[in-house]
């Protein structure tokens, strides 16, 4: 399968707003679009070592929360983990778990187990989406399900090997400048564009010519990060210099 563009891809979760005309005014659509985004990537993202971590859990449940934070992590092998036993998209048979949308008539307080179940930095996002009056709104107007179901169409498969974090990173800024669009907002306003960022990462470190070189420690420090975009262009620029970096 040819892999889409993020522009495709973003307008195809973009077009799932189509549920929400009449309850949700259009200024109104990304306060449902961008948590669900974030959402289904971290559950494809975590889906393979789903099963792992929950069993491993059980056996460190009553370790601190660092030693618990760190277990985890070593096996998602990222910053963040879920102990619930949902999924966003139907698990395989037998995995111990089970997809959102395998108890209708429960959707909403499983979603919001879902969400409990991350870790806290996850937990901590979704509190600032404030997505849980969404998820009650949603339900009210019978609009979780279908919203829910549009999210896990195989059509958006936000799995990192097929979207890299690059592109990720790209799809959730067309999903920013989509939404400052509908609510006649200046987009650029809320992100940088790429060619900037591109020029601001070259004058950044071109004067830093130890770089290529190995056994050198440098941190990167974005002050008013947003989607990444500077932190992931710099990460580019020290690879393609040093591959071992």
């Amino acid at each position: 399968m040819v892999a889409e563009t993020h522009s495709q891809i973003a307008n195809f979760i973009w077009g799932i707003c189509n549920l929400l005309r009449g309850p949700y005014k259009r200024n109104e659509y990304r306060k449902v679009i961008l948590p669900l985004t974030v959402l289904r990537r971290v559950d494809c993202i975590l889906a393979p070592t789903k099963a792992k971590v929950l069993k491993e859990h059980v056996a460190i449940k009553t370790k601190g929360d660092n030693i618990i934070r760190h277990r985890l992590s070593k096996i998602t092998k990222v910053p963040f983990y879920n102990l619930s036993k949902f999924t966003m998209a139907k698990p395989e048979k037998g995995s111990g778990f089970n997809g959102l949308l395998d108890d209708p008539n429960h959707l909403g307080p499983n979603l919001n187990n879902y969400i409990n179940g991350f870790s806290p930095n996850v937990c901590a996002i979704m509190e600032r989406f404030k997505f849980g009056e969404q998820i009650a709104y949603l339900a009210e107007k019978d609009l979780l399900y279908l919203v829910i179901k549009a999210f896990i169409d195989p059509k958006i498969d936000l799995s990192p090997e097929r979207v890299g974090p690059m592109q990720m990173g790209y799809v959730f800024e067309e999903l920013i400048r989509i939404g400052a669009e509908q609510s006649n907002e200046e987009a650029g306003e809320h992100f940088t564009p790429r060619e900037v960022i591109k020029l601001m990462v070259n004058l950044l470190l071109s004067p830093e010519k130890d770089l290529a070189r190995s056994h050198v420690v440098k941190t990167i420090y974005d002050s008013a990060c947003g989607t990444g975009g500077m932190l992931s262009v710099a990460e580019k620029y020290i690879r393609d210099l040093n591959a071992d970096a």
